[in-house]
Order: C-alpha cells, then structure tokens, then sequence
C-alpha cells in the first residue's frame, strides 16, 4: 500500500506572482487574511509546528519529508508548471533535484491549465496561456527525463509514474502519449506509467482517457460531481446571491461574502457516501483518492466549503479507499491524497494548530493496519 500526496510548490516568491499579486506574495497571504464567513466556519488555518515556511529553505523541504515518511506517506507529487518550455513555482524542486535531498520518492503532475486569476475569482482573465504543439512535446520530454531517471522518482511496475492534470486540454493528447513513450523508451527507462486526472473540469468520461492509452485514471477530490444535489429553491438562492454579489464588486460597493447562502456549503460524510458508492471500473485501473477537508475562501469570496473538524471520519474513508485497492496487483495498490500542503484552500495534512497531526496519525493509523495485513475497516457514519 502507497500513499501520494500532492503537493504545492508555491510558498516561496516568483517574479511573476509578484508582478500580479504584489511584491512577495505567496499563498500565505491568502492564509492569514482569511475570516470565518459564518458561525462555526473554521477560518483562518494557521500553521502548527511547521509555521508559514518559505519552500526555498532545504531545513523546512527535509522536516516535511521526515513528518511525511514518520505518519506513512510514501512519496510527494509535486505540480508541475509548463508553458511552452517556461516553468513556473519550480525553485523547490529544483533544489531537491540539484542537492538530491531530502532522500524522499516523489512524482510529478504536470498541471496544464492556462494559469489565470481564478484565485481572485476571475477564471477567465488569462495571464500565461497553455499552447501544445509536437515541438514543445519533444522540448517537455527531454526536460522531464532526467528527472524521471532521479533515483528517488516514484516507479510502478518499474515505470516512472506521471500525472497529468487536464487531459481533455491537449487536443493530440494520444499522439503526445505515444511521443512520450517513444523518447522515454530511447532514454533508456523501461517505459513510463501515465496516469489521466479526472477532475471537475469537463472532460471525457474514464473509458475514453483510457481508450486514449493512459496506463490509469486518478480519481481526483473534490469532484462537485461527487456532491449531493442542491435543491433547485437552494441553487437559485446560491446563485442569485453570487450574481449580486459579483455585480456590487464590479460596482465598488464591497459584498457581503460572510452571508453563508453564498456559499456553497457542502457536507464531508455526504462526499464520501457519494464517492464510494462509485462501481469500480473494469477495462481500466482507477486510483482513489481522498481529502481531510476543502474550503477556498481564502482565496474567492464566493467559495465552496467542506469543512471536516473529525480526523476520525478522514482515517475512515482513507481505510475504505485504500480496502478498494485490494484487488490490484500489489504495485499498484496507490491511494492518493489531496493534498499535503493546499492551506489556502483547507486542505492539507500538515498539522494546524486546530487540528496538530490529527489527519496525519489517522494516515498512520491506516498504513499500519495495511502494514499487518489487515483490513482498516470502519463504519462511514
């Protein structure tokens, strides 16, 4: 049994993020100027042992990597950002690469959306777009291949393991896949395991990214379309309130992003009910993948929250997610987890101080029973 975490490389300055954000930003402002938007909201997430790090300290990538491997995490998935041979939030791991510390298996997803000011609520105001073209294929390939030859890049079945975040996003995306494979091959690696995240985005549905030749599919969470339906009184409040409130911004009168109809408040037992009801597939492997938690109000004032205050209730979903591998041949038993450090969206296994290592014992917990060969069963509710 493996567990994946992803991993954000963001909590450290960039040019580019100082040019739209302003000088210094990283993701921690966004962490310390969130509020709660109603009663019993839990906001702001304030960092515990680790505090508000800067990744481009080696003393800080090496304590993540020992709390990880002590609480049974396997390997980091770091996003990776490429546009057209510029790369972006890449310092982290970089250093990694360069100082091959700290000595921690990790796997890369290539996160290719246009990078836009989504984080302010403006998804469409594009600031670097993503172009694809069979050069830049060949260009992306021969960069990632010694990173792929890194003696700590994560393997299945021998095969240096590969994400990529929005599929549907590459109009050749087949013809890439045999590209790459192609390079991979003559580099001397024993092929590559590359896997299709299925996410909220509109893509096509598990069988076609499988028909496309990826190797398997990540069942990315949150998915909305694992969330229970909304009532049709419920999503025209919701989104009647939101046009109100996006029209009084536009207008310079502020908004009321405290009122909780708002938002979209969704419960965590109900997500994961939902999400292991799913059948599983069988002309392709699927790896689960589970969250302690989700709140991006510190990023957008009209937000969607899931908002978990029991660790206990995560170790249980973790427990059936990873029970639902146990028909995989035994490299290839992954569960993913989303994610280890996504603090301005309330997601992450890193301790708070609400919260300590609670997620990360109940990861533990999980790891050890799996350990034994056991099951780590427990009732959803």
């Amino acid at each position: 049994m493996r567990f994946i975490t992803f991993y954000l490389p963001q909590y450290h300055p960039i040019p580019e993020n100082d040019t739209w954000w302003g000088k210094g930003f990283t993701d921690w402002v966004n962490v310390r100027r969130a509020t709660p938007r109603y009663p019993g909201h839990y906001q702001p997430h304030e960092p515990g042992e680790l505090g508000y790090y800067d990744l481009r300290d080696p003393v800080v990538r090496e304590a993540q990597a020992n709390l990880a491997r002590e609480h049974g995490i396997d390997a980091f998935c770091y996003y990776h950002y490429w546009f057209k041979g510029r790369r972006l939030l890449h310092e982290p791991l970089d250093e990694v690469l360069r100082l091959q510390r700290p000595d921690f298996s990790f796997c890369l997803c290539w996160a290719n959306e246009n990078w836009t000011r989504a984080w302010d609520g403006n998804a469409k105001h594009v600031l670097i777009a993503q172009e694809h073209s069979r050069e830049d294929d060949i260009r992306h390939i021969e960069w990632l291949i010694p990173v792929l030859k890194d003696r700590r890049y994560l393997t299945v079945n021998g095969r240096p393991l590969l994400l990529i975040y929005r599929p549907d996003a590459i109009p050749h995306v087949a013809a890439m896949l045999g590209l790459w494979r192609e390079r991979i091959g003559k580099a001397g690696l024993p092929g590559a395991y590359i896997c299709a995240v299925r996410s909220n985005f509109r893509q096509n549905d598990e069988n076609s990214l499988a028909r496309l030749g990826f190797d398997a599919i990540v069942d990315f969470q949150p998915n909305m379309r694992d969330w229970p339906a909304e009532s049709i009184w419920r999503r025209a409040e919701r989104v009647l309130g939101r046009r109100a409130e996006a029209l009084a911004r536009r207008l310079g009168l502020g908004g009321t992003t405290g009122d909780p109809h708002r938002q979209r408040i969704v419960p965590y037992i109900k997500v994961i009910e939902n999400v292991t009801k799913k059948p599983p597939p069988t002309a392709y492997r699927r790896f689960p993948c589970v969250f302690p938690s989700w709140d991006n109000s510190p990023r957008r004032a009209l937000a969607n929250i899931i908002q978990n205050d029991s660790p206990e209730a995560f170790g249980r979903w973790l427990a059936e997610a990873a029970n639902g591998t146990s028909t995989y041949p035994e490299d290839e038993r992954i569960v993913f987890i989303n994610a280890w450090n996504e603090w301005a969206e309330g997601c992450h296994l890193e301790p708070d101080r609400k919260m300590g290592r609670g997620f990360l014992r109940e990861v533990q917990k999980v790891k050890n029973a799996a350990a034994q060969g056991r099951a780590a069963t427990g009732r959803l509710m």
